[in-house]
Order: C-alpha cells, then structure tokens, then sequence
C-alpha cells in the first residue's frame, strides 16, 4: 500500500510538473496587458497631434491678419515678383490674404488626401498623421509660398471657391452645434433614472432664456434706437419670433423637448443676430458702438483676437466631431481604432481656411478692411443673418421630422390594419 501511495504521489507531482511547463499562467495575460499599453500609448498621440495642427492653422489666421495690414510696410521685396503686379499690390491686403488661405488649404488638403482611408492605430497612415512633423513642417512652408507665385487669376478664382467652401464650414458647424445641444439636452434633462438632474436642467434652462432676453434687449437698446434704423429693428424683432416658434413647438405635447434644448438653441440664434448687426459698416448711424470707438483702441483690438481665437476654436471643435456626421451611429469602437477621423479633421480645417479668408475681407473680393478688424460689410451681415435663419430651420426640422416620420408610418399602417380587418368580417 505504501509504494502504490508514493508511485500515485510522484506520478501527481511529475503532471504538476508537466502542466506548470506546457501553460505558465502568467504568460497570457502579461502578454495583453502590453498590447493595451502599446495602443493606449498610440491613442495619446494623435490627441496629442490634434493641437499642433490647431496650433498651425492659428499661426495661419495670424499671418493672413499681419499680410493684410502690415505686409506692404515689413515685405517689400514682394513687389519685385512678377506674379504680384505692380507695386506688390496682387500680395497684399485682399489678394494676400487669399494666398496664404490658398498655402492653409493645400495643406491641410494633402493631409486629407493621405489620411481620409486610416482607421486603425497600426496603419501608416497613424504614423503620417501623428508625426513626421520634420516632413510635415516643410510641406507647411511649401505650401505657404507656392501660392505667391500663382497668378492673380489663379488667386481670384480661389475667392470665388473659398465663398463656397466657407458655406459648407458654416454648415458643418451648425451641424456638430446641433448635436452638442442634443447630447446636452440628454445628458441634464430628467429620465425615469436620473430624477434629480430635473431641478439642474431647468435651472440651465432659465439661465438660457434670461441670457436670450438680455441679449434682445441689448440689441434694441444698442442698435435699434430710433425708428429710422428699421433694418436692424426687423432683424431683432424676427429674432423674438424665432425664439417663440422654438419655445412653443418644444412644449408641444407631440414633440415635448422641454425647455432646455431650445434655451440653448435661443442663446445661439440671438448671438447670430448681435454678431450679424455688429458686422455692419462703422459709418452707420444705427451702430453706436463702431461710432464710437476708433481703430486702434483696446476694445477692438481685444474684439479681434478673440474674433481670431474663436475661428481657430469653431474650427477644432468641428473638426473633432466626427461623430456628428455618421450614417450609422451603432458602431462599437475598437481598442486597435483612431480616436477620431483623420480625413474629416482635415478637410474641416481645409473649409475652415476658406471661412478665415472671408472674415478677412468680409466676404467682398474688392474688400479694403481696416486696420483690427474683421467680418465687418454688409456682405458679412447678411451672410451671418441668413446663417441664423438657417440654423433656426433646421433645428425646428430636428423638433418636427421626428413626429412626421410617425405619422407617416402611421398613415400606411392604417389602411393595412382595415384590410384585415374587413377580412376578417
């Protein structure tokens, strides 16, 4: 019995053996764990890329303002270059501000062209996007000096396109500010789960709407003064009818949105009409502001670089949002997939080029801004009026298309459920 009961024993002790050689338990798991690390280390990168080129296209804005004001004073060679005309004029002001806006384009357009088709961490394409940037810095200033060599045809053609593409950066942009106001109307207003974010929601809302009343009566007591400025006192006026249709369409029972959407939305629209009236020319009598102040003083000076951060700012955070634009919203995102869509990022900031060009000559190819400032024209005005008009139609089409797609189906349902009915009978 007893060396039956050792061979049992050794024969136990040599499968532990075995089985601890063949399967280390340890193995596997190390072996994933560094896999998750190599792709979390990946992901930080183009996170971390995102900023550089929104670093790029700031010092692109800045240029472009110091072309147009300055350049003629700092670049006098310029006037020597056969492309430029005569005197350098085809390079300055106007003319040069498109160049540069023409350099940020083919830039960032090559980047779309060699990323729109990445989609994991470990194509090339990831490597391209999130660096090279020795590479990617000479193609920066390639791309900033080619166009100043193009003939002035070339570069008037380009303003006609740019007019174009800066609608479509307008309407992405309405697009990803839509869907923020969706997400945030989720996210803080009440569901049978969270009860408590109710009194938070419509706090925020109220917030909204008091922001949106200031901000009308703002206006009328700035811009809309006496009656002979019946052009500003329409603008503002079909503002608050803007803002009732939305407020009363939200509540209603078929749509029921709530408050908070629409408050946000409110706030939205009334900026679109301030920013609209504000561009108008200085020399009017209905804006008190632009009388008032001169070229040079802090406030306008202040007003522009927060003009030109806030372009820098609608273009990153459009670029980013991806997610805003896809067909199928049910897509499981993988740990091996890019954290945001390379192609879209760049061909916003391609458009985004476009939209900076306009605001710096006010959407007017025969524009001579002044010194500071930037989107002021009658052109811009009606482009920013005609902007929030859009916006407010396709918001209400987000509140109604829901409730007339149910009707709809309801409508081919019923004629389905008489037949049975009859034959039944």
């Amino acid at each position: 019995m007893s060396a039956s009961a050792d061979s049992v024993e050794a024969s136990t002790v040599h499968i532990r053996t075995i089985k601890s050689e063949v399967v280390p338990r340890e193995e596997v798991p190390r072996s994933l764990e560094h896999i998750s690390m190599d792709y979390l280390a990946e992901r930080k990168k183009p996170l971390r890329a995102r900023y550089a080129y929104g670093t790029i296209f700031l010092i692109m804005n800045l240029c472009a303002w110091f072309v147009r004001d300055y350049g003629q004073l700092v670049l006098p060679q310029l006037r020597y270059l056969k492309s430029c005309g005569t005197g350098g004029r085809g390079c300055f002001h106007t003319l040069g501000v498109l160049r540069l806006s023409l350099g940020c384009f083919i830039y960032f357009f090559i980047m779309f062209l060699t990323t729109f088709r990445t989609r994991k961490l470990y194509e090339a394409g990831n490597a391209w996007h999130s660096g090279w940037w020795g590479l990617k810095l000479f193609l920066f200033i390639t791309s900033m000096v080619l166009p100043i060599f193009f003939p002035t045809g070339v570069i008037q053609i380009y303003g006609e396109l740019a007019r174009v593409g800066a609608g479509i950066f307008l309407v992405l942009q309405l697009i990803s500010v839509i869907q923020f106001i969706n997400w945030w109307n989720k996210y803080w207003m009440p569901d049978e789960e969270k009860k408590q974010s109710c009194s938070l929601g419509l706090f925020m809302s109220t917030l909204f709407y008091i922001a949106s009343i200031c901000g009308i009566m703002f206006m009328y007591y700035s811009y809309a003064f006496i009656s002979s400025c019946m052009l500003n006192i329409f603008f503002i006026t079909w503002t608050v009818i803007l803002l009732l249709v939305m407020m009363a369409i939200s509540l209603h029972s078929k749509v029921n949105r709530g408050l908070l959407s629409s408050g946000i939305m409110a706030s939205y629209v009334v900026y679109l009409c301030w920013s609209a009236i504000r561009s108008e020319p200085a020399n009017e009598k209905c804006n008190k502001q632009n009388l008032d102040n001169g070229n040079d003083d802090w406030t306008t000076i202040l007003g522009f670089l927060i003009a030109i951060c806030a372009i820098v700012m609608a273009t990153f955070s459009t670029g980013i949002d991806s997610q805003s634009f896809q067909f199928r919203k049910d897509q499981v995102q993988e740990e091996n997939d890019i954290p945001y869509n390379y192609g879209f990022f760049h061909l916003v900031f391609s458009f985004g080029a476009m939209y900076f060009a306009m605001l710096f000559i006010s959407w007017n190819l025969n524009n001579s801004a002044r010194a500071w400032s930037i989107d002021i024209g009658w052109a811009s005005t009606w482009v920013k009026i005609v902007n929030e008009w859009f916006a407010a139609s396709v918001y209400l089409w987000t509140l109604i298309s829901p409730v007339v797609r149910q009707s709809k189906v309801m409508d081919h349902e019923d004629p389905v459920v008489e037949t049975n009915d009859s034959a039944l009978a």
